[in-house]
């Protein structure tokens, strides 16, 4: 794909990240591209929506699993106007992005008021010395989902 090409879709994130601003929602945007087709895109809609998961690249991702009916977007690329969340970051790679292209920093963001540090600095802590933390319950009966799952035959690995 061209830089001109990448500088497009790019621009169309910051369009929506402009556009959630001036909808209520956060500064923030996000595009899925395939084969050089925008096939999801996602804004903020975290106060609109009383949602604290709908950041834009998290919507762009959805977008693009619908458009293409499978949890996967092997071959596919996000474009954020912003470098992603520690959220958005494991969404990306759970939806198998092949890259991601960012124009602002989480520096940028922290500045703007939305600051990240605390959760990529609670990531590397024990979970039982996180400031939300990690109390593990029942972990023998866990074990059953598992087990079932397991011998599922018609199962669809993730």
């Amino acid at each position: 794909m061209s830089e001109t090409q990448q500088q497009h879709f790019m621009r169309e994130a910051l369009a929506l990240a402009a556009q959630s601003v001036r909808d209520g929602g956060g500064p923030f945007g996000a595009v899925v591209v395939r084969e050089g087709v925008i096939i999801g895109r996602g804004n903020n809609r975290v106060t609109p929506d009383n949602d604290p998961t709908a950041h834009a690249e998290v919507m762009a991702i959805r977008a693009a699993c619908r458009t293409l009916d499978s949890f996967s977007l092997e071959g596919c690329e996000l474009y954020a106007n912003c470098e992603p969340c520690p959220m958005c970051l494991a969404a990306a790679y759970w939806a198998r992005l092949e890259r991601i292209y960012y124009a602002a920093t989480r520096d940028d963001a922290a500045a703007a008021g939305f600051d990240d540090a605390l959760i990529y600095g609670e990531i590397c802590q024990l979970p039982e010395q996180r400031r939300l933390p990690l109390l593990r319950l029942l972990p023998e009966e866990a074990a059953d989902a598992f087990a079932a799952w397991g011998s599922k035959a018609d199962r669809v690995n993730y």
